[in-house]
C-alpha cells in the first residue's frame, strides 16, 4: 500500500468508540478500519479484533503489515488441528491480495511445523513450489525461498537428485548474490558443476547485470517509486519473458495498489499474452477491489469473465457489485450498463424467448436506473444521445423484426431534446431505410426538416434526394416547398443572429476602448502626481540659468539638434543633445550646477559649430516607431546596428518629463553602413516593428516618401479586420495556413503597442490569397466576425497643416506639422516682439524640417519688410540674438 496508508496504520489519534461510530456512518472509510484494528490490538481484545479484520478484508485488500500481524496473532491462538486449518485458510487469503515474499516465507515456515501430520511433507513441498512460482523470480528477495526449500530437503535427508535439481533451478534464475549459490553448489557437488548448469548460470548472470540498474534505482528512490517501476516494466516487456513481466508487475502493484492505470496495464497484458484463467481472473478481481471507482477495470473484468466461460450468475454478481462501486461520473454508469447489455445480447438465441425477455428487461431496467439513481446523484443521466435506447431499437429492428417497438423507442429518443440534431434524425431515417418502408422514411425526413436546427441544409438535401428516387411529382413539390420555407426561415434567423453578434462586438470594442482610455488617463495622472515636485525644481533651475547661458535659447529658438538639423517636434523637448545623454539630468543636478560649469563653456558657439560639422546626412538613419517604455534605447540600438558598421552616435529623443518619444537618430562613421542599416527596417524590437529610413532633407528631396508600405493593390496579400484584440500572430497563422502558404503576417498596432484588430497576411501567390478571401470572409473567430479582402491600401497624402498656438495668440507663428503627424502645442521662448509672420518651409523626413527663413525688421540685416539673403542661407548666431535683444 502507499506510504500514506502505512503511516495511518500507525496513528493513534482515534479512540475505539469513535472509530465504531464512524464506521457505522461510512463502512468504506479505509483509514477508520486501520485505526480500529490498531486500537483493538493494543487493548488485547482478540475476538473483536478478529471480527474487525474480517470485515475490513471483505471490503479492501490488506497490506503486508496487516496480514503479518493478523497471521502471527492467529498462530499464537492455535491449539488443535482444526485451528491449524483455519490458519491455512487465512494464509491462502493473504497470498491472494498481493505477491509478498515475506508472507510466502511465513507460510512455508508455518507449514513445516505441520509436516508431522498425514501428508504433511507433501503439503509443505506443494506450498514451497507455489511460493517459487509466485516470488521465486523476485530478484532481491526470491533467494530466501530457494534457500529455505533446500534446507528443508537437506533436513529430510532427501534424495541427492532432488537437492541437485533445486540448485540447478535456482542457478538458472537471475537473483542477487547468485555467485555465492554457485560456489556453494560447487562445494556440495562431488562431481563438480555440470557444463549445462554453468551455461545457464552465466546466462542468468548476464540477465542479472541488465536488471541491476533498475534494482539500484528502486533501492535509492522514495516510495511509491512509480516512475522507477514503470521503467523496469517497460524493460522486462521488451525482454519478453512473461514470468519476469508478471513478477515486476506484482512488485509494482504492492507499492502502488491505488493506481488504476497500472492495474489496467497489468490486466491488459494478462488478457492478451498469458491468457491463463486463474491468473487473469485473480488479477481482475484484485484490481476492482483496490480501485473500485474505476469503471474501466469493472468493464475489463466482465469481458474477462465472459472470455473464460464464467457462469451467468457470476457475471451478474460482478455487474451488481460494479453498480454499487460509486463511480465518479454519470457516463461511467452508461458504459458499464452497455457492457452488461452487450454480454446479455451475445447470450440470446433469438429463436428462444427466455434470454430475449431477460435482455428486454435489462434494457428497461437500465433506462430506469439512469433516470432515477444516476440523475438523482449527478443531475444528469449521462446518456444525452440515448445510446442505450438506440441500441435497443436496432436490436428490435434487426433481430426481432419488431419495427413498431423500434419506432416507439425513437419517438422517446426525440422527445428527450434530440429532435434539433440532424444526425439523430438521419440515424432514424437510416433505420427506417434498412428495416422499414418508404412512407415512414418520408415522414421521418419531413419531421427532420421541420425540427433540425444545426444542419438544416443537409437534411433538406437528403429529403430531396429521397424524393428523386422514391417520390411522385406531388411528393417532390411538397418536399421543395417545405425545404424552401425552412431555408428561408433559417437564413432570416442567421442574419438576425449575425447582426446581434456584430452589435455585441461593437459594444465590447467600445467598452474595451473606454477601459483602455480610463487606464491610460489614470496612469498619466499618477505619473503627473509623482513628478510634480521634480518638475517644479527643474523649472526653478531653468529660470535661474536662462539669463546666463545665451546658447540655450538660441539653440531652442532655431529648433537645432546636435546634428545641426531642425525639428519642429523636438522644439521644447528634452533630447540627448539638449539636457544630456538620457532623461533630463537637470532633475538630478544640484542648483547652480551650470554656473559651476561656466568656465568650461566660455565659447558656446564653438561646440555648436563642431556639432554641425559632424552632421552628415549620408551617414545617418532615422529610427522610429519604438516603444515609449523601451529600456536603455541608446544601448539597445547601438547593439542592434553594430553589425551594420561602426556606430558613431545614437541620439534618442526624450520629452520634457524625461519620457522616451519613440524615435532617435543613428550616425555611422562610414556611409556604406547606411544601406545595411536600412535592411533592418520593420525588424521587431520589443514586439513592435522598428521603422528605419534615411535622414533626408525634404527641401532638397521633395519627392522622398516617408510611408514605405505599398499603396497599390497587392493581390497576393489579404487585409483582415474585425479581429479580437487577444488574437496572436500564431493563432492567425494557424487560421490562414489552411488556405495556402503564409509568407508573412503583420498585426497592426498603435503607438503604444496595443492591437487595432487589423492584420495583413501575405501568401505565396494570388490564387492562395483569393481562396483565403472566399473561405475566411464572414467567418467567426472567438465570437468575432472577420472581414477579409485583397490588400488595397489607400494612397497617403501629407499636407501642411499649421497647428494654432492657443497660448500666444495670432501674433505667434503656427507650428508646422511634421511627416510623423501633429505634435503637441509648444510654448516658444522667443520674445513676442521678434516674431514676424512667415510661411513654414517644406517638411523634412521623419519629423524634421529645414531651418526657417527669418524675416527681419531691424537694421542688422535690412530695412522693414526686407529679407536678408544671409538669413536664408545662414542661421543666426548667439551674438546676433544678443544684439537684437539689447537693441530692443
Amino acid at each position: 500500500m502507499p506510504q500514506l496508508l502505512k503511516r495511518m496504520f500507525y496513528s493513534t489519534n482515534v479512540n475505539t468508540p469513535c472509530a465504531f461510530l464512524q464506521l457505522s456512518i461510512n463502512a468504506f472509510d479505509y483509514n477508520c478500519h486501520v485505526d480500529l484494528i490498531k486500537l483493538l490490538r493494543q487493548e488485547g481484545k482478540l475476538h473483536r479484533l478478529r471480527k474487525a479484520r474480517q470485515k475490513m478484508s471483505e471490503l479492501f485488500p490488506l497490506t503486508e503489515e496487516i496480514w503479518l500481524d493478523w497471521l502471527k496473532d492467529e498462530i499464537r491462538l492455535t491449539e488443535d488441528e482444526s485451528d491449524r486449518e483455519k490458519v491455512y485458510e487465512l494464509f491462502e487469503r493473504a497470498v491472494k491480495d498481493y505477491v509478498c515474499p515475506e508472507i510466502w516465507l511465513e507460510y512455508v515456515q508455518y507449514s513445516i511445523g505441520g509436516m508431522g501430520a498425514q501428508g504433511g511433507i507433501e503439503r509443505v513441498r506443494s506450498i514451497f513450489e507455489r511460493a517459487l512460482t509466485a516470488v521465486g523470480l523476485h530478484m532481491t528477495k526470491g533467494a530466501s525461498i530457494w534457500e529455505a526449500y533446500r534446507e528443508f530437503e537437506i533436513l529430510l535427508n532427501a534424495q541427492l537428485e532432488r537437492i541437485h535439481t533445486l540448485f540447478r533451478r535456482q542457478l538458472a534464475v537471475p537473483l542477487m548474490d547468485m555467485e555465492g549459490t554457485y560456489a556453494e553448489y560447487s562445494d556440495w557437488a562431488d562431481d563438480g558443476v555440470p557444463e549445462m548448469v554453468t551455461r545457464q548460470y552465466r546466462r542468468a548472470l548476464q540477465q542479472l547485470e541488465k536488471g541491476k540498474p533498475f534494482e539500484e534505482a528502486l533501492l535509492v528512490s522514495e516510495p511509491p517509486k512509480l516512475a522507477e517501476y514503470q521503467a523496469y516494466i517497460d524493460f522486462e516487456m521488451k525482454e519478453g519473458d512473461p514470468a519476469r513481466v508478471q513478477i515486476i508487475f506484482e512488485r509494482a502493484l504492492a507499492e502502488n495498489c491505488l493506481v488504476p492505470d497500472l492495474w489496467i496495464k497489468y490486466t491488459t497484458y494478462l488478457d492478451r499474452q498469458l491468457k491463463i484463467k486463474d491468473l487473469v481472473l485473480s488479477a481482475h478481481e484484485r484490481a476492482v477491489r483496490n480501485c473500485p471507482w474505476t469503471m474501466g477495470l469493472w468493464k475489463s473484468y466482465l469481458l474477462a469473465l465472459e472470455r473464460h466461460g464464467a457462469d451467468h450468475q457470476t457475471v451478474t454478481d460482478v455487474f451488481e457489485k460494479a453498480l454499487n462501486a460509486g463511480f465518479i461520473q454519470a457516463t461511467d454508469y452508461v458504459e458499464i450498463w452497455q457492457s452488461f447489455l452487450d454480454y446479455l445480447r451475445r447470450r440470446v438465441d433469438f429463436k428462444w424467448s427466455r434470454e430475449l425477455d431477460e435482455l428486454r428487461a435489462a434494457f428497461a431496467r437500465s433506462l430506469d436506473y439512469l433516470k432515477q439513481d444516476v440523475e438523482e446523484r449527478f443531475s444528469e443521466s449521462g446518456d444525452l444521445s440515448c445510446t442505450i435506447m438506440q441500441i435497443w431499437a436496432r436490436i428490435e429492428a434487426l433481430h426481432c423484426k419488431n419495427m413498431q417497438k423500434a419506432r416507439e423507442l425513437w419517438d422517446s429518443i426525440m422527445t428527450k431534446g434530440n429532435a434539433k440534431h440532424a444526425n439523430m434524425w438521419l440515424e432514424y431515417y437510416n433505420l427506417e431505410r434498412s428495416y422499414g418502408d418508404a412512407s415512414h422514411c418520408r415522414k421521418a425526413l419531413h419531421r427532420a426538416v421541420q425540427c433540425t436546427s444545426d444542419y438544416p441544409e443537409h437534411v433538406c438535401d437528403v429529403l430531396l434526394n429521397f424524393e428523386r428516387v422514391e417520390g411522385s411529382l406531388e411528393d417532390w413539390d411538397a418536399a421543395v416547398q417545405k425545404t424552401e420555407t425552412k431555408i428561408n426561415r433559417v437564413n432570416e434567423q442567421r442574419v438576425a443572429e449575425k447582426e446581434a453578434l456584430q452589435a455585441r462586438q461593437e459594444e465590447e470594442k467600445a467598452e474595451h476602448r473606454r477601459k483602455a482610455k480610463a487606464d491610460k488617463k489614470g496612469q498619466k495622472k499618477s505619473q503627473k502626481v509623482n513628478r510634480t515636485g521634480d518638475k517644479r525644481k527643474a523649472d526653478d533651475e531653468y529660470e535661474e540659468e536662462w539669463g546666463e547661458d545665451a546658447e540655450l535659447p538660441s539653440k531652442r529658438l532655431r529648433g537645432e539638434d546636435d546634428f545641426g538639423s531642425t525639428a519642429t517636434e523636438e522644439l521644447m523637448e528634452t533630447e540627448s543633445g539638449l539636457f544630456g545623454r538620457r532623461a533630463p539630468p537637470r532633475k538630478t543636478e544640484p542648483p547652480g550646477f551650470r554656473k559651476n560649469q561656466r568656465a568650461s563653456s566660455e565659447a558656446p558657439q564653438q561646440p555648436q559649430d563642431v556639432s554641425k560639422e559632424q552632421r552628415i546626412d549620408e551617414n545617418c538613419v532615422f529610427v522610429s516607431n519604438l516603444a515609449f517604455n523601451l529600456d536603455d534605447p541608446e544601448g539597445k540600438l547601438r547593439a542592434l546596428f553594430q553589425g551594420c558598421g561602426t556606430v558613431q552616435q545614437v541620439r534618442p529623443v526624450f520629452s520634457m518629463n524625461g519620457v522616451f518619444r519613440g524615435y532617435c537618430y543613428v550616425q555611422f562613421e562610414d556611409r556604406l553602413a547606411v544601406p545595411e542599416a536600412l535592411k533592418l527596417d520593420r525588424k521587431e524590437v520589443d514586439g513592435r516593428p522598428m521603422y528605419v529610413s534615411p535622414c533626408v532633407d525634404k527641401n532638397k528631396n521633395p519627392d522622398f516618401k516617408v510611408f514605405k508600405y505599398k499603396t497599390a493593390m497587392e493581390k497576393h496579400k489579404i487585409f483582415i479586420s474585425g479581429l479580437p484584440y487577444t488574437c496572436t500572430k500564431e493563432t492567425l497563422e494557424d487560421l490562414c495556413k489552411q488556405h495556402g502558404t503564409v509568407k508573412a503576417i503583420r498585426l497592426v498596432t498603435n503607438r503604444s503597442g496595443k492591437p487595432k484588430g487589423l492584420a495583413y497576411v501575405e501568401y505565396e501567390n494570388e490564387a492562395q490569397a483569393s481562396q483565403a478571401v472566399l473561405k475566411m470572409d464572414g467567418s467567426m473567430l472567438e465570437n468575432f466576425t472577420l472581414s477579409v479582402a485583397i490588400s488595397n491600401p489607400p494612397s497617403r497624402k501629407m499636407e501642411d497643416k499649421g497647428v494654432p498656438s492657443r497660448l500666444l495668440g495670432a501674433a505667434m507663428p503656427r507650428q508646422p506639422q511634421g511627416a510623423r503627424g501633429k505634435g503637441r502645442t509648444q510654448i516658444s521662448l522667443l520674445p513676442r516682439s521678434l516674431y514676424r509672420q512667415s510661411t513654414p518651409d517644406a517638411k523634412a523626413e521623419n519629423g524634421t524640417v529645414s531651418a526657417p527663413h527669418t524675416t527681419e525688421t531691424d537694421g542688422v540685416h535690412g530695412g522693414p519688410g526686407t529679407t536678408s539673403p544671409d538669413t536664408q542661407s545662414k542661421s543666426l548666431s548667439n551674438e546676433d540674438f544678443a544684439r537684437m535683444l539689447l537693441k530692443k
